[in-house]
């Protein structure tokens, strides 16, 4: 009997818990640590429900700021910007997209990322059926997609932007990594660009893989030897989708983003 009144009150309890998240909406974030790449824009996701299971167009406050500046990053109520409070630092360069803020969307996207960007955003909205508020951690460093070279009978990897400085090593089709060399040359922007070189002859039929990865994103480059100086390459990017204090071998997968295909 003391078990059933104990199950009972559980589920009473779950059950308006349920019933008070419903009646309040939700304002939620589908990518909590977000990657931007130096001087790219990047977007920081935010997408609110109401209790009514959709957006307000007329009526939401949506407030983005980021913690420890003053003012806000952008501000957005009546179905107009609302910026005369906006921080100097994102002048220009920070904006929502009105003609989807009716279906629950409050994503912001931010242009021209710098290292200064990089910190904890709130996505805050205020509007009938929907209250609340959700954080992300925005990291910033600088990748690219690298460039597949073959020569003398082996393949060599040419990336011109990297910020942290990566590791990078290449394996065979079997998973076994290869000899490599890779050399690191430091840019004015405080970024690296790096030449890597595989030590192995490669031949024709075979893929070889080269992974260049730092605590913020990982470029896995895919490349099929067709016959000599003529190869196939796909480069995919994975980003960490957790803090930047973990290890390399942490690395979570995320989505891809990016896929190249070069002949």
């Amino acid at each position: 009997m003391i078990v059933l009144i104990f199950v009972f009150a559980a589920l009473i309890i779950f059950l308006l818990a349920i019933a008070f998240s419903v009646s309040q909406g939700i304002v939620e974030t589908n990518t909590s640590f977000p990657v931007g790449n130096l001087e790219q824009a990047v977007l920081l996701d935010c997408t609110f429900q109401t209790s009514a299971g959709k957006g307000t167009p007329g009526s939401a406050l949506i407030t983005w700021v980021k913690e420890g500046l003053p003012g806000v990053v952008y501000q957005y109520q009546n179905n107009n910007p609302q910026l005369k409070d906006q921080n100097s630092q994102f002048h220009n360069r920070a904006r929502l997209f009105p003609d989807v803020i009716s279906t629950g969307n409050a994503s912001l996207l931010l242009s021209t990322v710098t290292m200064k960007d990089a910190g904890v955003y709130s996505c805050a909205v205020s509007a009938p059926g929907v209250s609340g508020t959700v954080s992300m951690n925005l990291r910033v460093g600088a990748f690219s997609a690298p460039m597949i070279l073959m020569s003398n009978g082996s393949l060599s990897a040419v990336a011109p932007r990297w910020q942290p400085q990566p590791n990078v090593t290449w394996h065979n089709q079997n998973g076994t990594q290869l000899i490599s060399s890779t050399e690191f040359h430091p840019s004015a922007d405080g970024t690296v660009q790096l030449l890597s070189s595989l030590q192995n002859s490669v031949m024709k039929g075979e893929t070889y893989t080269c992974v260049i990865q730092n605590l913020l994103v990982r470029a896995i480059s895919d490349t099929t030897v067709i016959a000599d100086k003529n190869i196939s390459t796909n480069t995919y990017f994975l980003f960490n989708s957790s803090p930047v204090t973990l290890p390399l071998q942490a690395l979570c997968a995320a989505p891809v983003l990016l896929y190249l295909l070069v002949w």
